[in-house]
Parts: C-alpha cells; sequence; structure tokens
C-alpha cells in the first residue's frame, strides 16, 4: 500500500512510500543519519518500523506520520532515520543495537547525533498529539527551539482537556480574548439558553479553572460560567462560582432532559480570522484559536503559529 500523498494538499513533492511510514521523507542509514545530525545540529528522530505491517502499524502511518504538523516539524526540526524492524542486514544490526524486538509496533525514539538517547524511550506514543509533545520534549533538551505550531498539535492532543463555557455580551470579542489565554487549546461561540457564551477546551495542568475564571474575567469575557455537573464539586472547591452546562450528546444533558448548550452558525465562528488572509488554511483547532486571537491585534505572533507551509501560502 502506498500513502496517498493528495488527501492531505500538502506543499512537498509527491512521497511514495510505503503507508506505513507516512509522508516523512526518511533516511535509510542510521549511520548517514547522524552524520547528518551532527552537520546540521537537528536531533535524530529514529522510527522503528514494521514494513510491511499490520493494520496498527498502517494506521499509524496514515494518521500520525500523515498530519501536516508532524510531517514539516519532523523534516525541517530533526533528521528523521527509518529502520524496518523486520529486515535483515543494516536494519536487523541498528535493531540489536537499540535492543528493540523485532515485528514489533512503531516505536520512535530521539537522539543527539553521537546517537545518545536524548528523552528516555516510550512504548505505545501512536497518537498525534502525544508524538508533538514527545518531539517538542526532545527539541528542548536539545537546546533547540520548538516551533510553536508543534505545541499547539502537542496541547490539542492532551488526554486532560477540560470543557468550560463562558458567557459574555459579544461572542464574538470574547472567542479571541479567551483564545489568547496559555492553556486554551480550542474556542467555539455558542449559546446557554439565550446567553452568548465562549465554548473553550483547555488544559487544567497549564490552566487551572480558577485561573480560567480570572483571566477570562479580567478580559471582560466572564459573566458568568458554566461547567458539566461532573466538574461541579470541583469548581466549588477551587472557589469559583458556576452553574452547568449540559452538551448534546452526552449521557448527564439526556438524563435532564435535553442539552443547553448549542453551537452558534458557522458564520458567528473565529469572527476575527474571518477574511484575513490565513481564513482558508485548513487550521488545527488550536491554531484556529490562537490566529483568531491574535491575527487583528498581533500579525507577527499570529503567523508564528502557522506551519512552513501554511507561512509560505499567506505570504505568498
Amino acid at each position: 500500500n502506498e500513502m496517498p500523498t493528495w488527501r492531505l494538499g500538502l506543499k512537498q513533492s509527491a512521497v511514495r512510500q510505503p503507508v506505513e511510514v507516512g509522508l516523512i521523507r526518511w533516511e535509510r542509514s542510521y549511520e548517514a543519519g547522524l552524520e547528518a545530525s551532527r552537520a546540521s545540529g537537528r536531533p535524530v528522530l529514529l522510527l522503528f518500523q514494521e514494513v510491511p505491517g499490520c493494520a496498527g502499524c498502517q494506521r499509524f502511518g496514515a494518521d500520525v506520520l500523515a498530519h501536516p504538523g508532524i510531517v514539516e516539524a519532523a523534516e525541517a526540526e530533526f533528521t528523521p532515520v527509518l529502520v524496518h524492524n523486520n529486515k535483515p542486514g543494516e536494519d536487523a544490526e541498528v535493531l540489536a543495537r537499540f535492543g528493540e524486538p523485532a515485528w514489533n509496533y512503531q516505536v520512535v525514539r530521539f537522539l543527539d547525533g553521537k546517537g545518545a538517547e536524548l528523552i528516555p524511550r516510550a512504548d505505545r506514543v501512536w497518537e498525534t498529539g502525544p508524538l508533538a509533545a514527545r518531539m517538542a520534549e526532545a527539541l528542548r533538551r536539545a537546546g533547540r527551539p520548538v516551533p510553536p505550531y508543534l505545541d499547539l498539535l502537542a496541547l490539542q492532543g492532551r488526554e486532560d482537556l477540560a470543557i468550560a463555557a463562558l458567557a459574555m455580551p459579544c461572542f464574538w470579542v470574547g472567542e479571541a480574548a479567551l483564545g489568547k489565554l496559555p492553556g486554551v487549546a480550542a474556542t467555539e461561540a455558542g449559546f446557554v439558553g439565550p446567553r452568548e457564551v465562549v465554548l473553550v477546551s483547555y488544559a487544567p495542568g497549564l490552566l487551572t479553572l480558577a485561573e480560567l475564571d480570572k483571566l477570562a474575567r479580567e478580559a471582560g469575557a466572564n459573566d458568568a460560567l458554566f461547567v458539566e455537573e461532573a466538574d461541579l464539586a470541583a469548581a466549588a472547591s477551587a472557589g469559583v462560582r458556576a452553574e452547568t452546562l449540559r452538551l448534546p450528546g452526552r449521557d448527564a444533558a439526556r438524563a435532564a432532559g435535553g442539552a443547553n448548550y448549542r453551537r452558534a452558525p458557522a458564520g458567528d465562528q473565529k469572527k476575527q480570522l474571518q477574511g484575513t488572509a490565513a481564513s482558508g488554511l485548513g487550521l488545527d483547532g488550536a491554531q484556529a484559536a490562537k490566529m483568531n486571537a491574535w491575527v487583528r491585534t498581533d500579525r507577527a505572533k499570529a503567523w508564528s503559529y502557522l506551519r512552513p507551509s501554511q507561512l509560505a501560502e499567506v505570504k505568498g
């Protein structure tokens, strides 16, 4: 099976290679990869992969290793090296050197130019967000800058994301204000009953509910705060006054006789972003939230959240 490069619209030459390895252009020689890493200073992203592989290996290649953010970060910030974990010769030698099992699921490791591990090996990192987080960690450990789009990709893939809705006079303004807050992974304009609100997805490990409540009030974007019923007790213990949020499709909403939240029409979403050069870029959720927050007030900061191919498109 080959990866259909057209489906992601990447601005790069066509890549025809096994689906298990995605769209990244790989170095196949481990020693050549180390040499290239020493010359450039870019860490080695070392993939051990089964080729041809099982359905899980194919899904990892088709989804994770073909995600534009992963592809562009791997090629621009790392030296990507591929080792087949089911082949003889040099592949088998490198496999043995690292003690990796043959015919295994994919494992990604991060090395410096001398072959030393930058961060500890981790198994079962098979989703886009966790892989992006490890890529960012490896870059920091190597003393390299982390592109903001990679941090955003890691943020929106966190497993601890929570949801809150904040009421305000105008969700067009509120969505931009809340999108600026660190730890906010996505925003959406909507309604709780008749009230305009912004639904916020955020990482409590980076932004607590109490901090969200305080910062949103300071930004004039928090006349009332709503959380799901399961989060009401935690809000009260944190000293945050919150009302009940019932989202469509949730068990709590069905038990209460229906949701009290509804999404605003498409024309009300990301209002600040509309009509700008970035509005048609197909932004990820976190990218869209940050771009909408900054594009009217600090264009340089907004552009910093774009991938290289996206930046080339808006500047072209």
